[in-house]
């Protein structure tokens, strides 16, 4: 039997979020699926900027997708919602937000073995996650290699078992069709068009044996039946095989790997009825999670955004239940009303009045409502989600610029449209750096931030500018010595008069700053003790080089003051005198930050980046493997902050794009020379 039975429809959406690295081809994917759907008239081009998705100013300008986009589709009666999330790695929190609410990953990678490597933080999360998924091997017919290969490149960063579900029929160099390996049929390529049922070639039959000998060995490891009727040589019934790929899948012991070209719609009819067939419908997924099967409606919600003319829009999976416009919903932030209920195709918003479990709908103007947040129509917690750890924690930043409003009557309204550009995206953040007062906006990436500049144009009318960060240098001094300071004003009535004598000496590096009074005999009365000390405190933000001063201890010996004249502020001033006057005898000298940083990469970099490190004033304190992660080193060393700034645009070049650091502050070092000495010149 060449043709699957019938199954019961599945009547409730199901949810596939593509995802895949940068050029992949995931948003051409999402085109020719909906194209193969009906959902849209003509099949568009990233390239033509006509596309479903990718429709914000951003992501026209760059072609390339900026954040996830979500269609509702039908195909063969059965609804669907996809979600192409964006391939760029400095994106990532989206695509890790959007599976969350996934019942299959549709993997899209290249058919080059030689950038399997980009896909392996991708397949690593996914197993991590135990998310169903799935790989299309995009733009086949342009294959450099053989698939073998390619298989063998991309299971090197898979946990689990690559299943390919389809051979090639190549005439010549080029790729015109495949095989399918289940039903043993085989297909002609039609550009635009569903492939031809053809006859299987015969230079193709060997390789198609023993390509389905390797699928079905793959599935007899986890089916005992299959084991035995192959062990007896027996042919499993062909239903049969379907069976147990689909159960497979959905328990997310293998990864079935489909061939094809998505611009020109190769192979995308064949991968739409493997998702037809073989992904679990929403009450599955909902149970992988541990959600309850009974209770009220229970919603999650997955990416929030902010539009011009409709406001906020929280995007959410509904797990349980119907859901109406109109409805009150609470969530661990606050209760709120849907403001309008939409479905999504691309940029285009439908307004519905109600959906059902499985759905995906954008609610509007639920302003307490925040990513990740589960929502009910009670005041109960909704279930163990509301506080689910495996919703994941927003990536810490490795970039950071200071941004600048273009016009400082701006700031005030500055701060409210970045706080919705973070609410969008957790990936990012912005805050007030204390130490140098500059507001430092950090993510993922130098095209991270600029995207977020643009947004702040487009969508607030906001005119920023991104400039380098200041560097957040300190001094310290390396020498004691004593100083005496009297500040005395006539100016008719009371003057002004007050006399200290202080000891300056050096720290231990990390000890901060100590005053220690050693007044005796009221020689400054009991109540200007405190001003002195204020008084070297206002001293300390800018010391002889212009930084702050650390480590340092004063000590206040002895004084004068006068029963009409003195006061506090006068002992303030003389205290201020007296540290500017003997700090600059006490050899000043200038400290930088030193980082702990964490470099992981694959093995194959580690040379490099060992390289890289030393080349930006690191050093290096050692490597292991990366806990987690087969084939990966992890090195450890301290780097000036100063370095630091673009590492990551440096690291993801040598790697691929896969490299990653984390870092933290260790210690402050002398810093003297040439450096020392444009630091200084730059205050």
């Amino acid at each position: 039997m060449n043709a699957r039975t019938e199954r019961t429809p599945i009547d409730t959406p199901r949810c596939a979020v593509l995802v895949g690295p940068y050029l992949s081809g995931k948003t051409s994917l999402l085109e020719s699926l909906l194209a193969a759907c009906g959902a849209i008239p003509r099949q568009g081009s990233v390239k033509d900027g006509n596309s479903t998705g990718d429709a914000s100013p951003e992501a026209r300008a760059r072609q390339m997708s900026v954040e996830p986009n979500i269609a509702h589709a039908r195909y063969m009666d059965e609804p669907w919602v996809f979600v192409d999330c964006p391939g760029s790695i400095e994106f990532a929190q989206d695509y890790r937000n959007a599976l969350q609410v996934a019942d299959v990953a549709v993997v899209v990678c290249e058919a080059d073995p030689a950038r399997a490597l980009t896909v392996a933080p991708i397949l690593k999360y996914l197993d991590d996650e135990d998310i169903p998924h799935l790989l299309f091997v995009n733009r086949m017919d342009e294959a450099p290699g053989r698939v073998r290969e390619l298989l063998a490149a991309l299971q090197a960063h898979s946990r689990r078992p690559l299943v390919l579900r389809q051979v090639p029929i190549r005439e010549g160099e080029r790729v015109t069709g495949y095989v399918d390996l289940a039903s043993e049929r085989a297909y002609r390529y039609k550009p635009g068009q569903p492939s031809d049922l053809i006859q299987i070639p015969d230079e193709s039959r060997p390789r198609e044996q023993e390509a389905r000998g390797e699928m079905l060995e793959a599935l007899a490891d986890f089916d005992d039946g299959l084991l035995e009727q192959l062990l007896e040589d027996m042919v499993p019934e062909t239903n049969d095989i379907y069976r147990t790929l689909a159960k497979d899948l959905q328990s997310d012991l293998i990864v079935p790997v489909f061939l094809g070209a998505a611009e020109k719609n190769h192979g995308v009819h064949r991968l739409l009825k493997a998702l037809r067939h073989e992904v679990s419908d929403a009450a599955h997924t909902a149970g992988r999670k541990a959600i309850p099967p009974e209770g009220e409606p229970l919603l999650q919600v997955f990416k929030t955004l902010h539009l011009a003319h409709t406001g906020k829009l929280s995007l959410a999976r509904i797990w349980r239940g119907d859901v109406k416009d109109g409805q009150m919903l609470t969530g661990p932030h606050g209760q709120a009303r849907i403001s309008g209920l939409y479905h999504l195709l691309g940029s285009n918003l439908a307004k519905i009045s109600e959906a059902g479990p499985g759905d995906v709908v954008a609610m509007g103007k639920m302003e307490p409502v925040a990513t990740g947040d589960a929502l009910t129509p009670s005041d109960h917690v909704a279930d163990r989600m509301t506080d689910d750890p495996a919703w994941p924690e927003p990536l810490a930043p490795v970039y950071a610029m200071a941004l600048h409003a273009a016009n400082r009557n701006d700031e005030v309204k500055l701060s409210g449209a970045l706080a919705k550009l973070v609410e969008e995206d957790p990936s990012l953040t912005a805050r007030h750096d204390a130490d140098t007062g500059e507001l430092l906006l950090s993510g993922q990436g130098d095209i991270h931030l600029q995207i977020a500049a643009d947004r702040l144009k487009s969508k607030y009318n906001l005119e920023v500018t991104l400039a380098r960060p200041q560097v957040p240098y300190k001094e310290t001094i390396r020498r004691k010595t004593e100083q005496h300071a009297r500040h005395k004003k006539q100016s008719g009535g009371h003057g002004q008069f007050a006399d200290v004598k202080i000891a300056i000496q050096p720290l231990p590096r990390g000890s901060g700053f100590q005053f220690v009074d050693k007044i005796v005999g009221g020689a400054i009365p009991r109540q200007y003790i405190p001003s002195v000390e204020e008084g070297v405190r206002e001293f300390m933000p800018h010391g002889p080089l212009g930084y702050p001063v650390v480590d340092f201890q004063v000590t206040l010996q002895d004084g004068q003051f006068h029963s009409v004249d003195s006061s506090d502020m006068a002992f303030k001033l003389a205290a201020r005198q007296a540290m500017a006057e003997g700090m600059a005898k006490c050899d000043p000298v200038l400290l930088e930050p030193i980082l702990a940083v964490a470099i992981a990469v694959p093995n194959e970099f580690t040379s490099k980046v060992q390289r890289l490190i030393t080349g930006r004033r690191g050093q290096i304190l050692g490597y292991d493997s990366r806990a987690g992660w087969q084939g990966w080193d992890e090195v450890q060393c301290f780097m000036p902050q100063a370095e630091i700034h673009d590492l990551i645009i440096e690291l993801r070049s040598a790697t691929l794009g896969v490299g990653s650091y984390s870092q933290r502050f260790d210690h402050l070092q002398e810093l003297t020379g040439r450096l020392a000495d444009q630091a200084v010149a730059a205050q």
